[in-house]
C-alpha cells in the first residue's frame, strides 16, 4: 500500500485554449494536513474537481484512497468529504436535521443515526446548538456544521476550500483547532485550500504552491525556506532600549538588505551575518540591546519567492 493517500502524475486539464492545470505531480501522505496555496485562477479548484472525479483530466493520472477518480468516482466519493467555500444548508432545519438528511443520503442506517450525529455534533462543537435552526448560525458555526456534514460519511480524506473566509478571529481559531484535532484524534488526511498564509502555517505539515496552472514547489515550510536562507542566510529581529530612532542606521549597515519596523523592534533581512557590526552600532548609539534573535523565513516570504519566480 502506498504511503500516499492522494497521488497524481502529470495530471493536466485543458479547456479548449486555456490550460487550467499542467503536469501536476502531487503527493499527500496519509494522516497529514496539506496546504494547497495559489492565487485565484491558478488551478486549485480544477485540481479538486479532478480528484473528486467531477471532471476528467485531459491526460495524466490520479489516485485517491487507492482508486482512480476518473474510472472509479463512486469509490472515491465514498471515502472523501468535500467542503466548498460556500456550503449550502436547509436554513429552516436544525443542525441535527441537516446532518440527518446528509446521513440518509449516504445510506447510513437509522440504527446508527443518533449515536453518529451526537458524536459529530460534539466533534465540531455544536452539541449545544444542535436543535437551533441553521438560519440563526454565524458563518463560523455554518462552516463547522459543513465540516460536520463531511464527517457524517466517516471519510478518510477531507478537502476544505477556503474554510475560514469571512469568519471572525474567534471562529477562525475554533475552526483551525478543529482541523488539528481531526488529524490527531481521527487520523484524517486534510487537503486545505487557502490563500491566508498565516493560517496555513499554523496547521499544515506540508504545502504546495500552484501558480499559473503549474505546481511550482511542494514540501514542508522548513524545506521550502532553505531556498530563501541560501539567498538571505541571515534574518534577525533586534530590539533596543530608549527612544532613539534606529531604522536609518540599521538600514545603512553593510549586508542589511531590508529593515522594517515590527512591534517593539526591527526585522532585518540580511545577505550575511551582521551581528558584529550590529553590536558595534548599538554601543556607538549608546543604547541597551534588549533582544537579538535569528528568524526563519515566514510562509509569506516563501510564497512570494516562488510566486515571483513562476
Amino acid at each position: 500500500m502506498s504511503d500516499y493517500i492522494i497521488e497524481t502524475a502529470g495530471l493536466t486539464k485543458r479547456y479548449r485554449d486555456k490550460m487550467a492545470v499542467s503536469d501536476l505531480d502531487l503527493q499527500i501522505a496519509r494522516g497529514e494536513v496539506f496546504g494547497f496555496l495559489g492565487p485565484n485562477g491558478a488551478g486549485k479548484t480544477t485540481t479538486i474537481l479532478m480528484l473528486l472525479g467531477l471532471t476528467e483530466p485531459t491526460h495524466g493520472t490520479a489516485s485517491v484512497c487507492g482508486f482512480n477518480p476518473t474510472t472509479q468516482p463512486l469509490e472515491v466519493k465514498r471515502r472523501v468529504g468535500y467542503l466548498p467555500e460556500n456550503p449550502g444548508f436547509y436554513e429552516d432545519l436544525t443542525a441535527r436535521e441537516n446532518l440527518a438528511y446528509i446521513a440518509r443520503l449516504n445510506r447510513i442506517g437509522e440504527d446508527r443515526l443518533d449515536g453518529l450525529l451526537g458524536r459529530v455534533l460534539e466533534q465540531v462543537g455544536l452539541a449545544e446548538d444542535a436543535d437551533r435552526p441553521v438560519r440563526e448560525f454565524s458563518r463560523g458555526m455554518k462552516q463547522r456544521l459543513g465540516i460536520g456534514e463531511v464527517l457524517v460519511k466517516e471519510p478518510e480524506v477531507i478537502i476544505l476550500d477556503e474554510p475560514t473566509l469571512g469568519i471572525d478571529p474567534e471562529g477562525v481559531t475554533r475552526l483551525l483547532d478543529l482541523i488539528t484535532r481531526l488529524q490527531h484524534e481521527s487520523g484524517l488526511t486534510v487537503l486545505l485550500c487557502s490563500h491566508l498564509l498565516h493560517q496555513v502555517q499554523q496547521v499544515c505539515q506540508r504545502i504546495g504552491i500552484i501558480v499559473r496552472s503549474r505546481m511550482v514547489v511542494q514540501g514542508s515550510p522548513d524545506e521550502l525556506g532553505k531556498a530563501i536562507r541560501q539567498e538571505r542566510q541571515w534574518n534577525f529581529f533586534v530590539e533596543v532600549g530608549g527612544d532613539q530612532p534606529m531604522e536609518e542606521a540599521l538600514s545603512a549597515l553593510p549586508g542589511v538588505d531590508e529593515c522594517q519596523h515590527q512591534g517593539s523592534g526591527w526585522s532585518l533581512r540580511c545577505t550575511r551575518d551582521v551581528r558584529p557590526e550590529l553590536m558595534t552600532l548599538v554601543r556607538e548609539q549608546g543604547v541597551g540591546l534588549l533582544q537579538l534573535r535569528a528568524e526563519d523565513p515566514t510562509l509569506e516570504e516563501i510564497y512570494l519567492k516562488y510566486f515571483r519566480e513562476a
